[in-house]
């Protein structure tokens, strides 16, 4: 199918279910009034949400779609550095086929891509989307130790890797930090990777364009953390993440339970929230 038909598909298929389901919709509101940017701004989001859905399997068993880079400069000196790259993206754009496209570029050249998966609860696509990115230069690296080892190994090797550090993670493996001015359980991988390793890091997302017509992908330099501390390293990424998703706030996953609270109520209190009242309850 054409991409401006999957993509009309998903403008419809996002509102509808925005109004037939009152937890996303309230979700939704509430991750864009704790951001203090306009409704108008981030309603877009809707839409967007059920693209990414459309779009889904033309991105990773279809043709690659048409593409425009911003920033291959950056991404081309990172590499050529030989200090391996830490490539950062949000929920934001079509964040899969940044992945799979930047891959499929430089892959050839500097080795696979490894990126951070966090299995799902539905085996069958799990299973697919391992095939798929098997043949698109990507490897993947659950979110356990073994995981965090193999990103370590492929940084030292020279080759890259990328994480979502918006995502939420295990338990055991974040810490409370600010975002859009809330605490929110934030992982901690992607700031001792950057802290362990002489690695460039990288904001990369993929920008959908008006009516089909493909995407935008873009890359700038981060700047490393400056703080020995892990918790200002990975407060640094968040402003970071904030920063970039005000750039094109119409095209972030506001739906995504950022503020959800991953620690079993066994955990000791060090653990949790800074402040009582501001995390859902534990899913």
């Amino acid at each position: 199918m054409p991409l401006w038909l999957l993509h009309a598909a998903g403008w419809l298929l996002g509102w509808l279910y925005f109004w037939a389901s009152r937890g996303y919709r309230e979700n939704f509101r509430e991750n864009v009034a704790q951001s203090a940017l306009s409704w108008d701004a981030c309603k877009g989001a809707i839409a967007q949400s059920g693209m990414m859905v459309a779009e889904f399997p033309r991105v990773w068993l279809g043709a690659t779609p048409a593409l425009r880079w911003e920033g291959l400069e950056v991404v081309e000196s990172a590499y050529a550095a030989g200090k391996g790259v830490i490539f950062l993206t949000p929920h934001m754009g079509c964040f899969e086929l940044a992945a799979r496209a930047t891959a499929a570029r430089f892959s050839p050249r500097y080795g696979d891509l490894t990126v951070l998966f966090r299995p799902g609860r539905r085996p069958t696509i799990d299973r697919i989307l391992e095939s798929a990115r098997a043949g698109a230069g990507l490897r993947t690296a659950t979110t356990n130790l073994a995981g965090v080892r193999q990103l370590l190994r492929a940084l030292r090797s020279g080759k890259a890797v990328g994480l979502l550090p918006d995502q939420v993670p295990p338990g055991d493996m974040g810490v409370w930090s600010p975002f859009f001015g809330r605490p929110a359980y934030t992982m901690t991988l992607a700031a001792r990777l950057a802290m362990q390793s002489d690695a460039p890091m990288i904001l990369a997302w993929g920008e959908r364009r008006a009516w089909g017509a493909g995407y935008v992908l873009h890359f700038s330099a981060m700047e490393k953390p400056f703080n020995s501390s892990v918790e200002e390293a990975v407060a640094q990424i968040n402003r970071a993440m904030e920063n970039l998703i005000r750039q094109c706030p119409s095209q972030y996953l506001w739906s995504y339970p950022r503020y959800k609270n991953p620690v079993s109520q066994a955990a000791d209190s060090d653990s949790q929230p800074p402040q009582a009242g501001m995390t859902d309850a534990a899913p």
